[in-house]
Order: C-alpha cells, then structure tokens, then sequence
C-alpha cells in the first residue's frame, strides 16, 4: 500500500511532509518524493529507498512554501527507480501529482497524450493523470480536474498540486483511502489517520468519487465528479500519537504481541454479557432479524484474516449448527458463488481497505445478501459500505505482520458464534460457561508473555532452518496455516502449516533430521491422535517443537522443545496457541537480522489485484 500526506497551512511544508512520510513507512514502500508549492516553481524531490534516502537527496536545502504533498510508493507499475518515483509532474511543469491504485485505461490514455506530443518519461499509470490535467487545463484548475476523473478508469487516492493555484490542494477518492485532517490553521490529506494524529484528531474520510479542494484559510469543499458539492461529517480519530509510537519496543510487531492482554480485552469488553450467557454487539443490532433467519454464512477474507475466518467456521457450526464456509475473497469474485436468499456474506480486514475483501463484499451485495464486515480502522471502506459488522477495538497495528489483530479477529468471531448460538441451540449454563472463558483470556494471554525469554532460546537453535512444518487439529489447524505464515511472512523461511493427519499424505517424504516441525497439540480429545502424529514424525528424526497446555514424559521423549501454556475451551484455544508462535517467528526474523516491521515485497494493506 503506498501512501498519502499533503498539508496546506501556514508552516513550512516539508519537515511536516517528511514526518508524514515517516509515520506511513509501517504501510511498506520501496521509494519515496514530496513536491512543494514555491513561488516561482513546484519544487520536486524523489528517490528510491526508504525516507532516509529522501533525506540525503534533499541536502539540508531549504524547500520553501506552505503547501505540498509526500508519497511513499509501492512500486506495481515500473521498477521502483527515480523516475518511477512520485510525484510526477506535468509536462508543462503546471501540476504535480501523487497516485495510490491502478489506473486501468491509462495505456488507452497515454497513446492520445503521446499523439499529441506529449513525452512519458516514467513506466507508471500515473504519470498519465498530471499529463491528462495539464492537457485538459484551460485556466481553471477544478474544471480540468474533474474532467480528468471523469476520463479515469480504475482506482486511485490522489494528492495534486497546481504551480498557479499556490492557495489550494486538491485530493480525489474511488477505491483507495483519503482523508482531510482538520487542524486550527491547517489542513491534511492522507490516506492514512496514523500520518496526522499528531496534528488533530478531527478528521473527515472521504467517500469514492469524492474531490476536495483544501484551501490555505482552513477551509474545505467537498464535490462529486459532477462538481455537486457533497457533505461529509468530522469524525474524532479515538487513538492518539502513542499508539503509532515503539513504547519502548525494538519493533512495533514485538509492541503489538505484548498488546494483546489489552486488545484482547478492549475487544470483548461491553460485549460479553456474563450473566446471560451471550455477546452484545451493537454493530449487528439492526440485522439481528436477518440473523435469526440464516442458514448459511460465507466467510471472506485474505491472508491472516482468512485464517482466523476458518477458526470462525468452526466455532459457529459447533455452537450455532449453521453451515459456513471460508473463501479466498481474491477468489471468490472471480466464479459464479451461490448465494441463497438467507446467506449472511461476513467479510474480514484488518485495515477495511484490501481490496480483494472489498470486491467481495461489493459482489455479494449485488447478488442480493447482507454482508456484515469486520474491521480494525473507523472510517474505512469496509466499514461504510457494509450492511452491518464490529469493530476491533485494537488500536492502529503498524507492524506488517499481524498479531493483535488476528487474536481480536478470534475473539469477535467466537462473540458471534456465541450470539447466534444462543439464538438457536446453546443453553443458558454453556453460554455462560463460554463468556466466562472469554473473560479470563487476558489473563492467560499475560502468562503465555512471560514465557518470551525461553521462546527467544528456543529460536535461536532453528535460525538457519531453510524450512518448517507447522501441524495443528481441529480448531488448531488453522493456527498451524497462520503460524506458518507468520514464519515466512518475516523470516523468509519457507513454512508450511497442515492438518497433523495429512502429514502421512505427502509432506512426511520431506521430514529428517534437519526439518523443524511445530506441532499446535493442547491436551484435548484429540491429543493422543496428534501425539501418534508427533511420534511418526520423531521417528524420521525430525526436531519437534510442541505447544501444548500440559507436558508429560511421554510426550517429552518425542520432542525437542516443550511450550506449555495455559489451558481454555477448545474453540477459544486458537487465542492462546497463536501467541507462542507469533513470538518464535519474531525472534528467528531478529536473528536473522530482519526487518520485521517492514518485511521485504510485503505491505500492511494490499490495496490492488
């Protein structure tokens, strides 16, 4: 996900632009520019790598003016070198753009250009949008504006700047993030709230097809592509500057591990009602008719989501016996999904914002059922534009690997499954059997923390591992799939996670004496089935690392390294199985000398196919 942050006010623009662009590395880039407005001539500076790079390209040189725009980019179209870096300025040197998205005709877009004589000099899609403005521009910047959006096809957040319009910034939403932040005497546009919580907390999102034009008194219109001017409510960001700051971590991922006792809890607090055996989510207040009436659940999501939508499955066919299934939302647009009159559509996003899980909810919409969202961020598109959902409650997760919001993804999913449970077949005793357990997690989650020394002992043995296994049953299945990723995510180890009885249909051939194998086994009904697992895997030498809630002799003569944790019901287990392997993948990444913040080819929000 590349980013945003323009400023128009009365201070000098770019130490403002350049902190912006700091607080949006966690997003992943791999090259980065900003343009300020100068009296006689917009002032461009852009380079490859990361922000201290840009620093450097800069000089100490002054870069007078009040008003700009940064970009960090994630490079789709072109390698990412100078020229393919934003911004990109028209050939008449009248405008400077940024772009996040695809522009999808802008090959179709650029040929007319060049025809008319028009030079490319980047391999971008958007270098087509500062060419098409300056091309249409006949003296009136909004007019030629708005005729280029109108000309685009595809997605795009956008951050423009006209050398003849010193007094204006101008931002252009469909498909992407973008928002206004509200100061006394200045104004910010970012596709990211993390970018200018350090300067208000007022913020106005902005919807697709919406244009703002910001202007050096405060002040701010809003239009449609059709120039009618559109309202748009100040919301209150409800984190500050603290959370987007290491608190005294190494890294944010290792910050947001040791979160999760609070984010656990903020996730369920008001929400679970003790004494009557339920969850409250006022999210879903108003489809609680549909509700009671469905008889079947799509679940759709990407990445670690998707993994905590298959430990969701599980849950809500045991306790609410409604079918479910769990699909790639990359996918799922893609064929012709059978969606029934009943069929709830649940999609899963951390950030609201990927865009795979967007155009899932957008086609299950189309074919007529309700799709509810799950989310972290307030005011993303995920959030406005589905029928229902709950928020996370977490806080901003900057580290591009997630943690706390795959355990609080868990957490919402069992609140449902709970809910709609109750609704249908579990009893008053088991529900408040269920919301009791769900209570006391923080508290579990806080002893599984104290255990990170021996973790980082334990990774310090399997460092130079070329590749890993990860075996999980029933609810921990899917804590193998997101501990393996989690592994190759920041390692760069290639990992594997499987059902633990599937490893005798293929993956066993791989196994001896230099194969790592996490095996996900809490002492459950299924233990003695994974300990036989466990055994045919000891018996090809392999070195067994096992996450269980209690060690035996027997089960320490076939394994390596023993991570004993605590113990809950088995559908919430997955909430306290995950956090050890969060933290082994954490350590190897370290040792190894990873950055494992901002994991190479990888960004927090996949914001294009």
């Amino acid at each position: 996900m590349c980013g945003i942050i323009g400023y128009i006010g009365k201070k000098d623009a770019a130490p403002i632009l350049l902190k912006g662009l700091k607080d949006l590395e966690y997003l992943g880039y791999d090259s980065a520019g900003l343009v300020v407005h100068s009296p006689e001539a917009l002032q461009v500076v852009r380079t490859p790598g990361k922000i201290v790079e840009l620093e450097k390209a800069m000089g100490g040189k002054e870069y007078p003016g009040t008003m700009g725009v940064g970009h960090t980019r994630w490079a789709t179209h072109g390698e990412p070198n100078k020229v393919n870096t934003h911004p990109h300025l028209s050939f008449d040197g009248k405008f400077a753009v940024v772009h996040n998205g695809i522009i999808e005709n802008y090959m179709t877009l650029k040929n007319k250009l060049m025809q008319k004589g028009i030079e490319f000099k980047s391999d971008t899609d958007s270098e087509v949008v500062a060419h098409l403005i300056a091309h249409l521009y006949k003296g009136d910047v909004g007019k030629a504006v708005l005729q280029a959006l109108n000309m685009l096809q595809g997605a795009f957040g956008l951050g423009i700047v006209s050398l003849d319009n010193p007094e204006m910034l101008i931002g252009a939403r469909r498909g992407s993030p973008l928002l206004v932040g509200i100061a006394k005497d200045d104004l910010f546009l970012s596709s990211d709230v993390a970018a200018v919580i350090g300067h208000t907390s007022k913020v106005v999102y902005l919807d697709d097809n919406d244009v703002v034009f910001m202007r050096n008194d405060g002040s701010h219109r809003i239009v449609n592509l059709h120039s009618q001017e559109v309202q748009r409510e100040v919301e209150e960001v409800e984190f500050s500057v603290e959370h987007v700051e290491k608190g005294g971590f190494d890294h944010f991922m290792l910050k947001e591990i040791f979160e999760q006792p609070d984010s656990i809890r903020n996730c369920t607090r008001g929400r679970l009602l003790i004494n009557e055996g339920t969850a409250k989510l006022s999210g879903l207040a108003t489809n609680i008719k549909e509700l009671r009436s469905i008889d079947r659940i799509i679940i759709t999501a990407c990445g670690t989501s998707y993994y905590a939508g298959m430990v969701g499955e599980y849950m809500i066919e045991e306790l609410a016996g409604i079918p479910v299934e769990v699909e790639y939302a990359s996918e799922f647009r893609y064929r012709n999904p059978v969606i029934g009159p009943n069929t709830i559509v649940l999609a899963i996003s951390q950030s609201g914002e990927t865009a795979d899980t967007l155009a899932a909810l957008k086609e299950s919409q189309r074919r007529g059922a309700t799709a509810l969202g799950i989310c972290n961020v307030v005011g993303s598109t995920l959030a406005r534009e589905s029928d229902g959902g709950v928020y996370l409650h977490v806080g901003p997760e900057i580290g591009v690997a997630s943690t706390k919001a795959f355990t609080a993804q868990v957490s919402v999913l069992a609140m449902i499954a709970l809910l709609l449970g109750r609704m249908r077949r579990v009893s008053f005793e088991q529900g408040v059997e269920i919301a009791q357990a769900m209570q006391e997690l923080p508290a579990k989650v806080q002893e599984i923390l104290k255990l990170n020394d021996r973790i980082k002992d334990i990774a310090s043995r399997f460092t130079n591992a070329p590749n890993f296994l990860y075996l999980g049953r029933h609810y921990n299945y899917p804590v193998a799939m997101e501990g393996a990723l989690k592994l190759k995510e920041i390692s760069y180890i290639h990992a594997e996670g499987y059902p633990a009885a599937e490893i005798k249909h293929g993956p066993i051939a791989l196994i001896d004496e230099n194969m790592p194998v996490v095996v996900v086994a809490p002492k459950d009904a299924l233990f003695e089935k994974v300990l036989s697992n466990i055994q045919e895997i000891k018996a090809r030498k392999a070195r067994v690392i096992v996450v269980t809630t209690e060690a035996n002799e027997h089960l320490e003569q076939f394994t390596d390294e023993v991570i004993v944790i605590p113990s809950t019901l088995s559908m919430l287990m997955p909430i306290l199985t995950c956090i050890p392997l969060q933290l082994l993948a954490y350590h190897i990444a370290v040792l190894r000398g990873n950055n494992v913040d901002q994991p190479r080819n990888l960004t927090k929000s996949v914001m294009v196919e």
